[in-house]
């Protein structure tokens, strides 16, 4: 299930206020490598359990927030920051 377009669109990143954009498959592929080596963990400091197979980008490609059931998660304790993950974060 996927996030409505019209909703991404007035959707920004609840910390830095910047816009967020659909993860491209190189930042989802590098985060969930993370996730099955045990690295990969919120900013509120729990460890991620379950693949991510979407998430919105904030703008800048740091931080990712994950969308499950086709509901984006916006909280900060739940977004994973991703550049530790990927070399290539940028939003699609």
């Amino acid at each position: 299930m996927t996030v409505d377009p019209q909703l991404i669109e007035i959707l920004v990143c609840p910390e830095s206020k910047q816009p967020v954009a659909m993860a491209g498959p190189e930042v989802l592929e590098g985060l969930n490598a993370a996730i099955s080596a045990g690295r990969a963990v919120t900013l509120g400091g729990e460890a991620v359990a379950d693949a991510v197979t979407e998430g919105l980008l904030r703008e800048d490609g740091r931080i990712l927030y994950p969308v499950r059931d086709g509901i984006p998660i916006m909280l900060i304790d739940e977004s994973i920051d991703v550049t530790d993950y990927t070399t290539r974060a940028r939003p699609r």
